[in-house]
């Protein structure tokens, strides 16, 4: 049986590396001087806490039980959520306005063909779209110009041609790029 300033010098040693993420083999010594006990037990010390100390390079590291991990995990993981819920409300707070286009706006993300005026072609990352227009992202700036989209996945091909009304920054070299519908073909 562990006599008891032997395990409160135990309980030390492990809060320590606690703490501090490790213990020193000398800390532990030092430990036992302070209670009264002999340097020669440091050994005994550190068997007692094997549970909660692993030895690495010189150190021995603390090590949380299985239980506490989990706890903190999942104390992390809640922490996110809350913050990302934040962030979400927030950003819904901010974007109720009210809505000025006269046709509602749908989410749809597709990767299109684009061909300019002088017949470059990129590939651009539809936003969104209405029955009136559509908004593209990109590293293109557009604005002002008459445009080819050809959606690459349609079956058939649809291609409309699209006058770009506003183009606004949105990251380091991308663009969005808003215009409104001219034409239609379909094959």
């Amino acid at each position: 049986m562990m006599d008891t300033p032997l395990l409160q010098v135990t309980q030390q040693v492990i809060e320590r590396a606690r703490t501090q993420g490790y213990v020193l083999a000398r800390e532990v010594r030092a430990e036992l001087t302070r209670a009264g006990l002999a340097k020669s037990l440091w050994k005994d010390v550190l068997a007692q806490a094997r549970s909660s100390l692993s030895y690495r390079r010189g150190r021995y590291y603390y090590t949380a039980s299985s239980g506490e991990r989990l706890r903190a995990e999942q104390s992390q993981q809640a922490d996110i959520r809350s913050a990302v819920q934040q962030l979400i409300e927030q950003h819904r707070q901010e974007n109720q306005f009210i809505e000025r286009r006269e046709q509602p706006r749908v989410d749809f993300i597709q990767p299109v063909r684009v061909t300019t005026e002088d017949g470059k072609s990129y590939t651009l990352l539809t936003r969104d779209l209405s029955t009136s227009g559509i908004r593209l992202i990109g590293t293109r700036r557009l604005l002002g110009q008459k445009i080819r989209i050809q959606l690459l996945t349609g079956k058939p091909p649809v291609v409309f041609t699209v006058r770009i009304l506003w183009t606004c920054l949105i990251g380091e070299d991308l663009f969005e790029n808003g215009g409104t519908f001219l034409t239609v073909e379909t094959a």
